[in-house]
């Protein structure tokens, strides 16, 4: 397995960022893959698969660099920049895999296709990926498609799901600690106590991480996450936003009820089969905050959601009467 030898005082400085990159990068592999996790995710593929695979069909050289450096084991480092931890516009982001040296990119794919730097072998480049200078540019402007074409015109939206999973993550944070919240972040990680933060399955020496910048990144479509760093620096931890949140918009509740609760109100009790705080209700629905807010008021006020407290956070969930009230009507959840 991989860990991170990670001491109380960099855990405790750790901080969630938000960032454009890391969201376009999840629907590069995402488009890649050409598979669905759910739903949502089909409906994002279906409308942007077939223009994501003629842009590699007319540019083979482009289709090389992708093919090389989403390695099964490992990502090519200079296609997965660390965040800053300030607020970057994707611009920002995504100038920084453009001015990576020519060097450095044909490295970096070289080992990616070899399964990462301990691996017994390394595979030579492709011949035609041998000798260019343009790839750390081909992979910029195919970054630059991506967002354009499939990220951009929902990131309103995602912005708002990664938001709210931040708020979620931390109301877990205060409630079980570093080690809960650690354990349900992304699939193959976990806390294991004296300081060490397993962080993949895979067997990589550990690495010190101790007094340099953590940073943990939400994005929504993608299943298991990637690591990055730039050592000794920053380092980040790229997860699947939560799947109460990670989904397109939201379902309809029944029409039963919404005819006897209204539409909006009837969405937002059919949404809370698990617990959400009004933020996230707010970014699953789209409502504004004070809509959201009088809506659970009136639910509060009926006795059909109760709510608790979760360190700074305020969650709502269904009463056993709300659960009657959703089933009667034809409906179990609002599924995303």
């Amino acid at each position: 397995m991989g860990w991170w030898q990670v001491n109380a005082d960099t855990l405790a400085g750790s901080r969630f960022v938000l960032s454009p990159l890391a969201e376009t990068f999840a629907g590069l592999k995402l488009l890649h893959a050409g598979t669905a996790a759910h739903p949502g995710e089909r409906a994002w593929l279906d409308a942007h698969l077939a223009g994501y695979r003629r842009r590699l069909a007319a540019g083979p050289v482009t289709a090389a660099v992708v093919r090389a450096g989403l390695g099964k084991a490992w990502i090519a480092d200079f296609l997965t920049p660390t965040p800053t931890g300030e607020p970057e516009e994707f611009e920002a982001e995504v100038a920084r895999v453009r001015e990576a040296s020519p060097e450095a990119a044909r490295a970096h794919l070289a080992i990616a296709l070899g399964g990462g730097p301990h691996a017994r072998r390394g595979d030579p480049l492709p011949r035609i990926l041998q000798d260019r200078d343009d790839l750390p540019a081909r992979a910029a402007d195919l970054l630059e498609y991506v967002w354009a074409e499939a990220v951009r015109p929902y990131w309103d939206r995602r912005r708002r799901v990664l938001e709210a999973d931040v708020v979620a993550r931390t109301a877990q944070l205060s409630q079980g600690g570093w080690a809960a919240a650690l354990d349900a972040m992304r699939p193959g990680m976990r806390w294991l106590g004296q300081n060490r933060l397993q962080i993949n399955l895979h067997e990589y020496p550990p690495r010190e991480i101790s007094g340099a910048e953590l940073f943990f990144v939400p994005v929504t479509p993608q299943r298991h996450g990637w690591v990055s760093w730039e050592e000794p620096h920053r380092y980040a931890v790229v997860y699947p936003c939560s799947g109460a949140l990670a989904g397109a918009e939201p379902s309809a509740a029944p029409e039963s009820l919404n005819r006897l609760l209204g539409p909006a109100r009837a969405g937002v009790l059919a949404l809370l089969n698990t617990p959400l705080s009004t933020s996230q209700l707010v970014a699953v629905t789209g409502h504004g905050l004070g809509s959201v807010g009088r809506h659970l008021k009136i639910l509060l006020d009926a006795g059909l959601v109760q709510r608790r407290r979760a360190g700074r956070s305020v969650l709502y969930y269904r009463t056993p009467a709300g659960e009657v009230l959703v089933r009667a009507g034809g409906g179990c959840c609002g599924k995303l």
